[in-house]
């Protein structure tokens, strides 16, 4: 049982720290009656025992008001009336007093800015608080403390928030729109801009090029031509093979040659041939 009713805290919180921001340590602001049930039934340390129904650490406070109207309740409140003053005085704006459950009331405001837990046991002051997004409700029964479900209006609050976020409110359209105006706006003149430069500087080259080419005819100075045309070339001589000569050698060799005034006679040598191998041969047979 007691492992279930933790779960559902927990559950609880994670939707008051996901939808409405809730931060730890969690503040919790308690009236006469929430106190005065704490004192009766013993459950001391209070923030202990709220810390561990949250599961985080709390943080404890209370109003003038409050503390006035235990002090109204004489001695039966006594001890709850020491306790109240150990607790943080939250502020509260208004300059008269107010009853305790109107004082809260005027502490949490329209949307809970504080994001305060509210301990009470007065069941108006809970249905009034119900009505009001963001308020987390803590009560005590008997010995134990336990964390009231988000009621309707704030689960449908809730809803309608998200709904409301992922559609484009009609401020945001007309900025957007506002916006992207401007871009267009910008973007065109940029662009006109960049042409005007364009064509200037083309007027330029044109200027230059003129102005060149009149230099050269004052000067009497042809134009090359940027490109050579090829013409055919011949074969490479290193490819080519020499040319044959078609007298008969042994012809020449006999013939005398005439170099100036001298006469050289050409020759052909001989090959003397040694006969030791035959005559080696005769002898042995």
């Amino acid at each position: 049982m007691r492992v279930k009713k933790q779960k559902r805290h927990r559950k609880i919180v994670r939707f008051y720290t996901a939808c409405f921001g809730f931060r730890q340590p969690y503040k919790v602001i308690c009236d006469g009656t929430f106190v005065y049930h704490l004192i009766a039934n013993q459950i001391t340390p209070a923030d202990n025992a709220l810390a561990t129904t949250l599961a985080a650490s709390v943080k404890l406070f209370t109003t003038k008001c409050v503390i006035d109207e235990l002090k109204g309740l004489g001695e039966s409140h006594s001890e709850a009336l020491q306790a109240a003053h150990k607790l943080t005085i939250a502020r509260c704006e208004h300059e008269r007093k107010k009853s305790a459950d109107a004082c809260i009331m005027d502490v949490i405001g329209e949307k809970n800015p504080e994001h305060f837990f509210v301990a009470t046991q007065d069941v108006d002051l809970r249905k009034k608080l119900q009505e009001i997004p963001g308020v987390p409700l803590i009560f005590g029964l008997r010995n134990a403390l336990f964390l009231e479900q988000p009621s309707t209006f704030q689960r449908q609050f809730v809803k309608a928030s998200e709904e409301g976020r992922s559609r484009m409110a009609q401020s945001e359209y007309k900025m957007l729109k506002k916006r992207a105006k401007d871009i267009l706006e910008t973007k065109e003149i940029r662009d006109s801009s960049h042409e005007d430069e364009d064509v200037g500087d083309q007027n330029l080259e044109l200027q230059t090029i003129k102005k060149s080419d009149n230099a050269r005819k004052q000067m009497g100075v042809k134009d090359k031509p940027q490109f050579k045309r090829k013409r055919a070339k011949g074969p490479n001589p290193l490819s080519c093979k020499k040319k044959k000569s078609h007298e008969n050698p042994s012809m020449v060799s006999g013939k005398e040659s005439k170099d100036g005034d001298n006469y050289v006679r050409s020759r052909n040598r001989t090959r003397k041939r040694s006969h030791k191998g035959k005559n080696l041969v005769e002898t042995g047979s």
